[in-house]
């Protein structure tokens, strides 16, 4: 799901950077950028906003007045060149706020606090000819094929989604992909592992074989694993 978002501020430059940072990442949209809040409310009134950049300090109705106003506001980031002016906003219930001048690691580490409020799972994404996912990854999103994944483990609050040429750290749980990627393929096979069933080489009571990769099976998971295999057996033999 991409995240509708509004860009509210009377700096054309500042407009033009948040507008550059939203266009590198495929997960977001630009609605519409506005130079003045009174035209950002009639644009809120009428069209689906997910996420709005809004300026503090501009002429005839600042950034906060806005949201004051707003019966139903959609999440919210702050920009602003003075930093104490930010305290204001999260009496209004902010997600955050930009200092400016904005660099693209904090937007990003700003966008990585708004994104988990609409869905803190891993999110599939089909766009008619492949189903994909994107996972923040050394402070970036970055698309992963379902179709390259050979395997996903728990590293606790982090997991490796393993490809056939790369390994892939994130901020997750390994319950969150399973709940996601169960119904693509997907299965989980110990505590710490969830196997794409495709890429399975081998299996034995204990072990399976993917791209040379080793994984255990869990005794609790075993039967049902086993099971599972045999219905997937495609002559039935």
């Amino acid at each position: 799901m991409k995240l509708k978002c509004l860009i509210v501020d009377d700096e054309a430059l500042a407009l033009d950077v948040l507008e550059e940072y939203i266009s590198r990442l495929d997960h977001l949209e630009l609605v519409e950028r506005c130079e003045n809040p009174v035209q950002a409310f009639e644009i809120l009134q009428s069209c689906e906003v997910d996420l709005l950049f809004v300026d503090i300090q501009m002429p005839h109705l600042n950034g906060l007045e806005l949201i004051r106003n707003l019966s139903h506001p959609p999440k919210i980031i702050l920009t602003t060149a003075y930093r104490e002016y930010a305290l204001d906003g999260f009496e209004l219930n902010v997600s955050d706020y930009l200092l400016k001048p904005i660099s693209f690691e904090r937007f990003l580490k700003s966008i990585g606090r708004v994104v988990p409020s609409f869905d803190s799972a891993p999110s599939v994404q089909n766009n008619s000819e492949e189903e994909f996912l994107y996972l923040k990854v050394d402070k970036k999103m970055v698309k992963i094929l379902l179709r390259d994944i050979l395997f996903v483990e728990s590293m606790g609050s982090y997991v490796k989604v393993i490809t056939a040429d790369k390994k892939h750290v994130c901020y997750k749980r390994i319950s969150e992909f399973e709940e996601k990627l169960k119904s693509y393929g997907f299965y989980r096979v110990h505590r710490s592992f969830l196997v794409a069933t495709k890429h399975i080489d081998s299996y034995s009571a204990s072990v399976i074989e993917i791209s040379g990769h080793e994984i255990p099976i869990g005794r609790n998971y075993k039967n049902d694993f086993i099971g599972e295999m045999r219905k997937l057996n495609t002559i039935g033999i």
